[in-house]
């Protein structure tokens, strides 16, 4: 019967990931222990179509390790020719009474964060995005070194849909 169970759902998530449309390019990176301050992690993109544009998307999947309602991430988008941008970002992860936001089963949530909407890439060549963390305790000027939790850090790019 067990069997049956996980056969059976592994059918269901292989059916919804084929049906994805959208989908250019996602893939993730698996964090050991903890994510650690100085560990960042990179995705190399795919050459991309320069006339279409896309949606790209952070994903994070964590687990009641997760110490924290909101993460803050810095990110790195390098392009082809060396120009680099940078920025600091904060999502949400928790709701006000503490209930994890994103989906998933048992412990481990999965959180489709937006990144950059309609993002045309105009150069050929391959761009590299580099994310890291940058969680402070309230009041401490020194970074957590460890963040526990976070179990995988991903990266998806998404065609835009016309209406």
């Amino acid at each position: 019967m067990i069997k049956l169970r996980f056969f059976l759902i592994v059918c269901i998530v292989i059916g919804m990931i084929s049906c994805d449309d959208k989908q250019v390019f996602d893939t993730y990176h698996t964090v050991a222990n903890a994510w650690e301050m100085d560990e960042k992690v990179s995705f190399t993109l795919p050459e991309l179509d320069t006339t279409q544009p896309y949606n790209l998307f952070i994903n994070i999947r964590n687990n009641n390790e997760y110490k924290y309602s909101n993460l803050f991430l810095i990110s790195e988008m390098k392009f082809p020719n060396g120009k680099i941008v940078t920025d600091t970002l904060e999502y949400r992860l928790a709701a006000p009474d503490g209930k994890w936001l994103g989906t998933g089963f048992s412990d481990l949530k999965e959180n489709k964060l937006w990144y950059k909407e309609n993002v045309s890439f105009k150069e050929k060549g391959n761009y590299t995005i580099t994310i890291e963390h940058a969680m402070r305790k309230n009041g401490e000027v020194n970074g957590i070194s460890s963040l526990e939790g976070i179990t995988d850090i991903g990266f998806r790019i998404e065609n835009v849909q016309n209406p």
